[in-house]
């Protein structure tokens, strides 16, 4: 049985996920304490959407990625109703003037997560399906394209800069190693970077984002106040941090501790050295899912194959960016750490993606094991 699962890539996702219920709990346990009287309020609701995420990890491990293929046409048009319904004031939550929250009563999803795993889905799918028009025909890119633009305006009118920049980037990385001819690639891509440059631009609030991380310190408590509260938390954390629970900045002064600036804590608390562990993990992670699409396609399973090197790519650009952010190498966005952040609809869709990297990965193991087995057979007849 131990050849049927890859303990690499489950102990990255289970390292991953319990560090960030570790680091949920000591960035937000004052803030709860303060705000709501109750310390482990965020603990519990993370808790709870990683309890969640992994009953659904569990249900996409079980069905064959066959059923998953057949049901992502289902999942796009789903994920698409959702974007236009989260914009319907009355159902969508407004929050920090942003639409981004489906009401739902008891509760609110984020869309914008579920849309990233429909996607990378959708264009698997689409991979599969149009694979010769993709490499042939200048059409065959851009179809899927007409549909990420639609994706890309709903996005952008909730607003989620973020999500959209996750969403487009993944879906060209995911076409390009499709084999879409090198000059179409670099056309769409300077086209989507012009019309993603003035989005960002068009909005007084996103354009003062882009320029504060250049010099935070020069506008220190008004638009640079995030970025250098999260710098001063890098600062205080050095070689090997101030302790688990010690962190000076989640008191208050750095906003977003427990979503997403986690990072900054965690670097506070666990210094330098748990930073680069924590980079460590992600890294392997990455490494193992692309690993595991190679293996799908070795097989001619592209389906399974891309849905791989979508869920890597998504984790890691996101991942990138967040830690960029923190960091002050990039703009501050609104975008989540994956495994890390406070956030149910997050949580709960990462982990739903990391089962479909285990189910994918099974899958290779198994026609694997069935080829030996074969193999043996013959030998011995």
């Amino acid at each position: 049985m131990n050849n049927r699962i890859d303990f690499l890539l489950i102990g990255s996702i289970i390292s991953l996920l319990g560090l960030g219920l570790i680091m949920v709990t000591s960035a937000s346990i004052v803030v709860a304490e303060r705000h709501l009287g109750d310390p482990f309020y965020y603990t519990i609701h993370q808790a709870i959407g990683m309890l969640l995420g992994l009953v659904g990890a569990l249900i996409v491990c079980i069905f064959p990625m066959r059923v998953w293929y057949r049901l992502s046409g289902f999942f796009m048009v789903g994920t698409l109703f959702l974007l236009i319904l989260v914009l319907i004031p009355g159902l969508g939550r407004i929050v920090n003037g942003s639409a981004r929250w489906l009401n739902l009563g008891v509760t609110a999803i984020q869309v914008s997560e579920f849309c990233k795993l429909s996607v990378v889905l959708y264009l698997a799918s689409y991979v599969v399906r149009h694979n010769d028009d993709l490499k042939q025909k200048i059409s065959g890119f851009i179809r899927p394209m007409l549909l990420l633009s639609l994706v890309g305006v709903l996005l952008i009118l909730e607003p989620d800069f973020g999500a959209t920049v996750v969403i487009m980037t993944t879906a060209l990385a995911m076409l390009f190693l499709a084999g879409v001819p090198l000059w179409q690639y670099m056309a769409l891509l300077l086209v989507v970077g012009a019309v993603l440059g003035s989005v960002a631009v068009s909005a007084p609030y996103r354009l003062k984002r882009l320029t504060a991380f250049l010099d935070p310190w020069a506008a220190q408590f008004d638009s640079g106040y995030q970025l250098t509260q999260a710098l001063i938390a890098f600062g205080r954390g050095e070689w090997f941090g101030v302790g688990l629970g010690g962190s000076i900045q989640k008191l208050f002064y750095l906003p977003e501790s427990f979503t997403d600036f986690v990072f900054a804590v965690l670097a506070e608390e666990l210094g330098l050295i748990g930073a680069i562990l924590t980079l460590a993990l992600y890294i392997l992670f990455i490494w193992r899912g692309m690993i595991v699409g190679l293996n799908a396609e070795k097989r001619h399973d592209r389906f399974g194959a891309f849905v791989s090197y979508g869920i890597s790519l998504w984790v890691g650009l996101q991942t990138l960016i967040n830690i960029g952010v923190n960091t002050g190498v990039l703009p501050t966005k609104g975008l989540t750490l994956p495994f890390l952040s406070y956030g149910g609809s997050s949580v709960l869709v990462i982990c739903i993606a990391a089962g479909l990297l285990v189910r994918v990965d099974y899958e290779n193991r198994l026609a694997r094991s069935r080829e030996t087995n074969v193999g043996r057979h013959r030998k011995i007849f």
